[in-house]
């Protein structure tokens, strides 16, 4: 007889705990990354702090085959907040640091609603609960700049793979804009229409008003992703006490292109009382 021993979730998400520290930090990637995004600021954090990475379903660092990824139940946020919460209870984590870039910053909000034990601080970095313009938000893109969005990654998804990552990154960090495009085309191109679907449609300002965690956003000044409207929106509309941290650089990825800055606001947010 066979006896077929399933993985634990934490091993399929590749997740791993790496530092020293009374205080848990969980570093949860955006849309089309994997955790090496996270590289230039894990030798200091490390320093002081028990850290928490991993990826998510859709990554293309999730190693084959990828029995995780289910485009029904990842076709909202809830599904993936629903992996977050399994995967901190599998670790035997509560009173987290969560730090979310992008979309996981919505995730992270959503899953605090759902187990608020699991969070001590949410650090949103980048993040939106809502990408498309409507009558009374501005959330930076118009319905059809997301339909082109999916035509091009559907009709030619390694050529789009190339070039969005100049549009979301500061044109001068070569560097971080070729991680970023070699992260995308590890993605496989089914999964990542899926997933750019589910979170350009997404809409959860709804939720802010039930988010009681202390949350800090994290802002560059020049994001094509989630201008200052939404962060604005996003203070204005979080239960909890909410702050703002600027960085005055371009681009959606201030880990990568101003890792000094980010430590720097990251420290501040650790050393707070709230």
């Amino acid at each position: 007889m066979v006896i077929k021993v399933e993985k634990s979730l934490s091993t399929m998400m590749n997740a791993r705990i790496i530092g020293s520290g009374k205080e848990t930090v969980v570093l949860a990637h955006g849309f089309g990354g994997d955790q090496s995004l996270w590289d230039k600021i894990l030798p200091v954090i490390t320093q002081a702090y028990q850290v928490v990475l991993f990826d998510w379903c859709f990554s293309g660092a999730i190693k084959e085959p990828n029995t995780l990824f289910d485009p029904a139940k990842y076709c909202q946020y809830d599904g993936f907040s629903d992996d977050l919460i399994a995967l901190l209870e599998e670790l035997q984590l509560d009173s987290t640091v969560f730090v979310g870039h992008s979309m996981s910053g919505m995730i992270g909000c959503i899953a605090s609603i759902k187990k608020p034990h699991l969070f001590k601080k949410l650090i949103l970095v980048g993040s939106s609960p809502r990408y498309v313009n409507s009558e009374c938000y501005e959330g930076g893109f118009d319905i059809n700049e997301i339909e082109q969005i999916f035509s091009s990654m559907e009709s030619n998804y390694y050529g789009w793979a190339s070039f969005f990552p100049t549009l979301v990154i500061d044109k001068n960090d070569s560097e971080s804009i070729k991680k970023f495009e070699e992260c995308l085309k590890k993605m496989k191109p089914e999964i990542g229409l899926s997933v750019a679907k589910t979170v350009f449609l997404s809409d959860h300002r709804d939720i802010l008003e039930k988010v009681v965690i202390p949350c800090t956003i994290v802002q560059t000044t020049n994001d094509l992703v989630a201008p200052m409207s939404v962060v604005e929106y996003m203070k204005r509309m979080i239960k909890g006490e909410s702050t703002i941290e600027i960085i005055d650089i371009d681009g959606h990825f201030p880990q990568l292109t101003a890792p000094f800055q980010f430590l720097e606001i990251f420290d501040r947010v650790m050393n707070k009382s709230f």
